[in-house]
């Protein structure tokens, strides 16, 4: 016989992984499969049926607008939601996810109205019915489009059966609410300034409009001083009656006609001036405003060189602050007078600049805490019917007003296409040509500020011009510019009491108080926004959408009747809303009392009433959902919006908010933090990222990004995750590859061995974290975690320091069987864990190594036992994996110089100055931790040109080859390789193994 001994081959020997779960996953066409599965399956009805009697955890869907193809805000939306409602599913609730949708309103009438106009047909000779038919077909389209969307990125809920705000039920329930407001006396037809879209010929509330940027006429105009008001303030006596009194009363009453006198002899032929960026705006004027926090003074131009405006003599009042800026503006100098208190401001009453034309009326100045002295002229041009601020500090002064013998009539200057009316003379019907515009009905200006501008040139009041560049509110549907304009409209109050001593904004900012905000900032903005908010706008003059359906007298009083009402509503829930359109249908609701003043409203609701109502024919009416949601979740955006809306409705109608907790989400930019858009070629659109990488990589993105900021996404992010899921993709493979050799035997926890000890105490603490995680909604903390688990803990540490043991030691092997099972454990965590956030991916997972299960969304996250937490174990080994990572930095510096081709070549001498890190090692097989075939360890500082590292003090690192024959099964270099002589090119421990499993070399 020869030493040469025979090769064998022993690869059927080793239990290596196997499975057919692949590396590539082949998402974008696995799974549509996947969801065809699941639809077939019926898996929605399952999870309710394996749910039924658990405590209910709801999160309402905000109702997306059924007008077009999803885009990457709907993806990340949707996806927050899915994850939500699966992770309290798998943790012991019904969680139920009914998706909605918002179908009324503007855009989608715009769209039917621009088919109409192709065809060079007006939509108002159209039957209003037949005409909200198509409107209705046209979001039921849509509606099927987005639920095939909506599946494709994973999302599972009762798309068979989702709420629609045009379904006849909800109709119904939208009136019912507006009619229960209407009763409680909070409802009222009042005429403020609003804003107004000319484009779309409605009004707009704040939640529809967005700010852009655009260059405006400005101007500085100047308003003559008509006179001024003896003030008969302070002339009370000091003390007591009688002579001395009268004498200080009459002292004190001269001294305040000689003040009068000298004041008017001052401002004779004066100036107040103001600033303003909507000159259109001044036929609209009748009043001035100041503020009695600021100084103003007389100015007397001395020098000017202007081809219009102020020239040398004239007298101008200013806030002091601001005369030289102004000045400047008219390239005039100015010379300071004298001071003017704001008692004499407030005495003052001035003639409209266009006087000449029509407006020969006093213009008051009024005391107002909104005007500033940061820019313009400290005088705030104040036209009632275009503002605000302007109407409330009218309003405010009202009965003052009257009893100065100046009338409180608020005018209507322009109608409801942007023309100027009768009440703006010589701009309106009675111009030449007919009236001036402010915007025409592409969103263009018209020519109002001009025909206004030269008016004042005309009449020497014009002060100064210029342009200016700022930010205006825009319509978010057309985007084009709205103005601000008086119209009659129906509103909700603010401020009046319901009876009980609380009003709808005192319910509301109550109810945000109760509320838990994620991130928690969004309180405070959403508390700014209902403190500073004025009536609540409901009516729209649109067509498409639900009425306000109540009947009202030409006075604004409206129709109170329980059996007038029960008539809307019933007919509403067998007909829908088209009901209330329908021919004969005034006579239909009123009854016997057709015959009475009564006119139908033809105005519809704001569709923020018809989303903010949603709680009540969903949450309410659903046996399968409760009420108040434990959650909503939508964009930042939505606290002027769907938040705020169902705010108000539920404080008016239940006083407290429909929702427990609020969550938000940031919009999503391009890689450079620019906001997406199509010009710029920017856009990713989730349908594209689907199809290209699948949609458990934009899961993925969701997860591991900021999603309460606004958050990046580009192709170079997108390839980040993808690389993060291969890793992923790759432990959960050889997990499944292993555990094909799996018995499903348990190990009892006292008999595993410490480092399998320590992989259950890290599932133990990580439960604790996914738990809390998912609580919290902080999912980037539970993806980073389990993603640094797989690739830190297990990968490159365990799963490394196992494969030797699982591949080479014998069946009865106590080490291999208890990794098997505690793969078998963390697996079942991992898979688990990760199902709400990427479903398809361990889907796929759980049925490869379970395939007679029915669907991993059907199981819950594993019990953890509390027994598997030891702190002082992982303590223990934290100093083991110091140790280690000493070791495999010298064993990397040998293979880079190519001293050594593989860790089992070495048997390195590493040297422990530290006893706290001897200690540790104490019983355990380092040479196995660090994959090496051998290792000494011995005590002291070791020599100078050792290996060490600065973050591991007083560990010094000698490398040396292994000593030996490298055994032909395991790769081991050690000296019992041939130890038996029937299997004489293994090592003892794999010749042992071989005669376990009953494997005999061929003779």
């Amino acid at each position: 016989m020869t030493d040469a001994v025979e090769k064998v081959d022993y690869s059927a020997t080793l239990y290596l992984p196997k499975t057919d779960f692949p590396m590539r996953a082949g998402l974008p066409q696995k799974e549509p499969e996947t969801v065809a599965r699941w639809q077939t399956m019926e898996l929605y009805r399952k999870l309710r049926a394996s749910a039924a009697g658990r405590e209910k955890f709801v999160l309402h869907d905000g109702p997306p607008y059924a007008n077009g193809n999803i885009h990457i805000g709907h993806a990340l939306n949707k996806i927050l939601k899915d994850v939500i409602t699966r992770s309290f599913q798998m943790r012991g609730y019904d969680a139920n996810y009914v998706p909605g949708w918002d179908c009324h309103g503007l855009p989608i009438e715009w769209k039917i109205e621009e088919k109409y106009r192709e065809k060079g047909q007006n939509k108002d000779e159209v039957p209003v019915n037949e005409f909200r038919q198509e409107c209705r077909d046209f979001a039921a389209g849509w509606i099927k489009v987005q639920t095939d969307e909506f599946k494709r990125l994973g999302i599972e809920g009762d798309f068979d059966n989702p709420y629609t705000t045009m379904n006849f039920h909800a109709e119904a329930r939208i009136a019912g609410e507006l009619l229960k407001i209407a009763k409680s006396g909070q409802l009222y037809r009042g005429s403020k300034p609003i804003m107004w879209s000319v484009v779309e010929r409605t009004a707009l509330a704040e939640a529809e409009v967005e700010y852009a940027e655009v260059e405006s006429d400005m101007i500085w105009v100047k308003f003559p001083v008509l006179g001024t008001d003896v003030l008969l303030k302070n002339t009370a006596p000091t003390y007591g009656s009688g002579a001395k009194a009268d004498r200080e009363l009459e002292q004190k009453t001269q001294a305040l006609v000689e003040a009068h006198k000298k004041l008017e002899a001052d401002l004779s032929g004066a100036f107040v001036v103001i600033w303003t960026t909507t000159p259109w705006t001044i036929p609209g004027n009748r009043a001035i405003a100041f503020s009695s926090r600021y100084a103003y003074g007389l100015y007397e131009v001395t020098e000017a060189q202007n081809d219009f405006g102020p020239q040398p003599g004239e007298k101008l009042i200013f806030a002091k602050r601001l005369a030289d800026e102004c000045a400047a503006k008219a390239k005039v100098v100015l010379t300071f007078v004298r001071d003017i208190e704001a008692d004499e401001l407030s005495a003052v009453t001035c003639a409209h600049p266009l006087a000449s034309l029509g407006y020969d009326f006093k213009v008051p100045l009024l005391d107002g805490d909104h005007v500033t002295d940061d820019a313009g002229t400290g005088f705030v041009h104040t036209a009632p019917g275009h503002g605000r601020e302007d109407f409330d500090a009218w309003m405010a002064e009202a009965r003052n007003l009257e009893a100065r013998g100046i009338s409180s009539k608020i005018p209507f200057t322009v109608d409801d296409a942007g023309f100027y009316t009768a009440d703006a003379p010589g701009f309106g019907p009675d111009r030449a040509g007919g009236p001036a515009r402010v915007i025409d009905d592409k969103g263009k200006k018209g020519d109002a500020n001009d025909a206004v501008i030269k008016a004042l040139i005309a009449a020497n009041n014009l002060f100064a011009r210029g342009r200016l560049k700022h930010t205006y509110p825009h319509s978010w549907r057309s985007k084009k510019p709205v103005i601000f304009r008086n119209t009659p409209q129906w509103f909700v109050y603010m401020d009046n009491d319901f009876g009980d001593g609380t009003t709808l904004r005192s319910r509301a900012l109550s109810a945000i108080d109760d509320t838990r905000f994620v991130p928690a900032a969004g309180q405070n903005r959403l508390r700014a926004m209902i403190e500073q908010r004025p009536d609540w706008v409901l009516s729209r003059q649109r067509a498409w959408g639900v009425p306000i359906a109540i009947f009202a007298d030409d006075k604004g009083e409206i129709l109170i009747d329980e059996a007038v009402n029960a008539r809307i509503l019933e007919a509403f829930e067998t007909e829908g809303a088209d009901a209330w359109f329908a021919e004969g249908a005034r006579e239909r609701f009123l009854g016997a009392r057709a015959n009475e003043p009564w006119t139908q409203v033809m105005d519809i609701l704001d569709v923020w009433f018809d989303s903010g109502s949603t709680h009540t024919f969903t949450l309410e009416d659903r046996p399968d959902l409760k009420w108040p949601a434990d959650v909503y979740l939508e964009g930042s955006d939505q606290h002027r919006g769907w938040f705020h809306s169902s705010l108000l409705e539920s404080c008016a109608t239940r006083g407290r908010a429909p929702y427990d907790a609020v969550v938000t989400h940031g919009f999503t930019m391009d890689e450079k933090g620019e906001k997406m858009s199509k010009s710029k070629g920017n856009v990713v659109a989730p349908q594209d990222v689907m199809k290209d990488a699948g949609a458990d990589i934009l899961r993925l993105w969701v997860m591991t990004t900021d999603y309460w900021e606004d958050q990046r996404l580009g192709k170079a992010i997108i390839q980040t995750n993808i690389d993060s899921y291969r890793k992923l993709r790759n432990t959960i493979r050889w997990m499944l590859g292993t555990l094909a050799h799996d018995t499903g035997e348990e190990i009892a926890f006292a008999d595993m061995p410490e480092l399998e000890r320590l992989m259950l105490h890290r599932l133990a603490e990580l439960d604790a974290l996914v738990r809390e995680g998912y609580d919290a909604f902080d999912f980037k903390k539970i993806t980073r975690a389990l993603i640094d688990f797989s690739n830190v803990e297990l990968s490159a540490f365990y799963f490394d320091i196992r494969k030797d043991a699982l591949y080479c030691d014998a069946p009865s092997s106590v080490k291999r069987r208890a990794a098997l099972c505690v793969i078998r454990k963390l697996f079942e965590c991992l898979v688990t864990w990760l199902a709400p956030m990427l479903p398809f991916t361990m889907e796929e997972a759980w049925l490869s190594l379970k395939p007679d299960a029915v669907s991993v969304h059907l199981e819950q996250f594993p019990a953890v036992p509390a027994a598997w937490r030891n702190d002082a174990l992982a303590a223990k080994w934290e100093k083991i994996r110091d140790l280690r990572f000493v070791v495999t930095g010298a064993l990397e510096i040998e293979r880079r110089e190519k001293r050594i081709g593989a860790s089992l070549e070495a048997a390195p001498v590493v040297h422990v100055a530290d006893p706290a890190l001897m200690a540790a090692l104490e019983g355990q097989d380092f040479a196995e931790i660090c994959i090496t075939s051998a290792i000494s360890v011995v005590a002291g500082d070791g020599p100078a040109d050792a290996f060490r590292l600065p973050e591991v003090a007083r560990v010094a690192v000698e490398p040396k080859l292994a000593e030996g024959r490298k055994c032909a099964r395991s790769w081991r270099i050690t000296m019992d390789v041939g130890a038996d002589p029937d299997y004489p090119d293994v090592s003892a421990r794999d010749a042992a193994a071989l005669r376990e499993i009953g494997f005999r070399a061929a003779a």
